[in-house]
């Protein structure tokens, strides 16, 4: 018997060392070292050998077993080592050169502003909070005191599940779920984030756009104290030389309700092409809530008062960077984002 394991030893090395692929390794494997190899079924013959033959016979197959799979190994690796080096030869590959960094992803423009808007209003003592996208018609029109023939939805006709179900068309029905939710906490001091959708497309509107709603309920609240906050982020997000103005206008859910303009950002309040030569961009709209809106919340107009703005996160972002098409923003062209 250990004659036999002599000859295999002999046999296996000269095989081995002179294989020329893995392949032919993981067959000389299987040969001498598998579940029906030579080695193997030594060991398994040990049984019909005499008692006194079986430890050294065994000592000295597990011996040249473990020699094999050492023998195998090195040579696996002397054969992996030669393929790399043809590899490389053939590829014309120059090892020595530095590697291509790998390019990191940045924060869309879009989401640089409204974090920055988030901020602001974070360091004033307002909580963000959020509302659903799908909204009912109660919280996106009727709670804000536009009933089903009120003509201000004809502004924002959008998509509509049902009657009665649609995909909302600004962030204002956070204002009344909110307060349904803190009733009768107060002060309530809120804004809301998030996406919003219209029937809109062009140059200056997208169908689907991003709003942030701002809701502040308390009581002796003024219209100086709506000024006062809305000046002081006018100034932090465009810089201390831009003028701000208030404009009367109409919004069904404040009363009063101003639109909020800042001298033109490219120009600085001269007239250009931007600004319609009127040295005026609107950002935002705003006012006192309106007593209905405060019912709606459950609160008693009679005993606190409140003021709610918004702005679009796109328009803010386009007067910021000087973009001139909204459409830039989702076009995903890298050589756009890139320079953000």
């Amino acid at each position: 018997m250990h004659n036999k394991l002599q000859q295999i030893k002999k046999e296996a090395e000269e095989r081995i060392k002179t294989a020329s692929s893995l392949e032919a390794l993981r067959n000389y494997r299987v040969e001498y070292l598998g579940r029906k190899g030579e080695i193997t079924a030594v060991l398994r013959s040990l049984k019909d050998l005499a008692p006194e033959e079986r430890a050294a016979v065994g000592q000295a197959a597990n011996r040249v077993k473990d020699h094999l799979e050492e023998l195998i190994e090195l040579k696996t690796q002397e054969l992996n080592a030669r393929a790399l080096q043809e590899r490389l030869l053939q590829e014309k590959l120059d090892v020595t050169l530095p590697g291509t960094p790998r390019l990191s992803g940045g924060k869309h423009p879009l989401t640089l502003v409204r974090e920055e808007i988030e901020n602001i209003f974070l360091g004033l003592g307002f909580e963000i909070v959020e509302g659903p996208e799908v909204e009912l018609d109660y919280y996106n029109f009727e709670a804000l005191n536009m009933p089903a023939d009120h003509p201000a939805r004809d502004m924002q006709d959008s998509f509509y599940m049902s009657d009665e179900v649609l995909l909302r068309t600004h962030t204002s029905p956070g204002q009344v779920r909110t307060m349904e939710e803190k009733n009768p906490e107060l002060p309530v001091k809120i804004i809301i984030p998030g996406r919003v959708y219209r029937r809109d497309d062009d140059a200056t509107h997208s169908p689907m756009f991003h709003q942030v709603e701002g809701l502040y309920i308390g009581e002796g609240v003024t219209f100086a104290d709506l000024k006062g906050i809305l000046m002081l982020f006018a100034h932090k997000i465009f810089g201390q030389d831009v003028t701000v103005r208030f404009r009367p206008s109409y919004f069904p859910f404040t009363e009063p309700s101003a639109e909020m303009d800042i001298s033109c950002v490219i120009c600085g309040g001269i007239g250009c092409r931007t600004c319609s030569n009127t040295g005026w961009l609107e950002i935002l709209g705003s006012g006192m809530v309106h007593p209905n809106v405060l019912r709606a919340g459950g609160y008693d107009p009679e005993k606190v008062i409140g003021f709610a703005f918004g702005m679009g996160v796109e328009r803010i972002a386009m007067l910021k960077f000087g973009v001139d098409d909204l459409r830039l923003f989702f076009d995903n062209d890298i050589r756009f984002l890139a320079q953000f």
